[in-house]
């Protein structure tokens, strides 16, 4: 593995972004373990948060690209954190985009988006922070297709959580993929985040335990894509 997923790897639980515990998702799902990106909140988080992002973008999809999208609400952050690091990581200006929930209507910026505005020939991919279920991507395509000529790239995610989406077989990143025809990837996998914190000590103490570890090879029993 990668020392940049390593790092990462830590950096979520450092930054208490990942949980392991009980947790009831939104779906209904009982899980060992939860993921908010939404606890990102210090300038040094997020700097660090787009150098990962950025990596992950370079390795996974190279430089041709020109716009990093990012749908609302948390992807707004993700694109503007993420682009920045693009630039003084690797020296290329990429253009932020996102949605708003809400069309403007007024002033100079009115319009569906905030950032730059998408043109023809613009490679796009798309960022966010976690697909459970594809959702947001079946909001924000239309718009971002909508917009402009445009070729979308990839989706890169921080975390993917490896099991199954709406459809009950693949997980959400690959029901997206099939769907729309574009790569989807993320930084790390459950998989790797198992393997990498499995008995080892991270800030102090050993975060996945034996008995932590059953839960989750038991949940992936039940909801594990295929």
């Amino acid at each position: 593995m990668e020392a940049y997923k390593q790092e990462f790897i830590e950096f979520m639980v450092e930054s208490n972004v990942l949980k392991f515990g009980e947790f009831t998702l939104k779906s209904g799902r009982k899980s060992p373990f939860f993921m908010n990106a939404g606890a990102y909140v210090t300038g040094s988080q997020l700097k660090r948060l787009g150098e990962y992002y950025a990596k992950a973008i370079h390795d996974t999809y190279g430089d041709d690209f020109d716009v990093l999208f990012g749908p609302a609400y948390k992807g707004i952050p993700l694109s503007v954190v993420t682009a920045i690091a693009y630039s003084e990581l690797y020296g290329k200006e990429v253009r932020y985009c996102s949605d708003r929930k809400e069309e403007k209507d007024h002033g100079a910026d009115k319009g569906k988006f905030l950032g730059s505005s998408l043109q023809d020939g613009d490679r796009v991919i798309m960022i966010e922070d976690v697909t459970t279920s594809g959702k947001s991507m079946e909001e924000t395509v239309p718009k971002v297709k909508g917009a402009a000529n445009v070729e979308i790239v990839g989706l890169m995610v921080s975390l993917d959580r490896m099991e199954v989406g709406k459809g009950g077989v693949k997980c959400a990143l690959d029901e997206v993929k099939d769907l729309y025809g574009f790569e989807t990837k993320a930084i790390v996998t459950m998989k790797e985040v198992v393997e990498h914190l499995y008995n080892r000590e991270c800030q102090g103490k050993v975060v996945i335990d034996d008995t932590l570890k059953a839960a989750i090879d038991a949940y992936y029993e039940q909801y594990g894509a295929k």
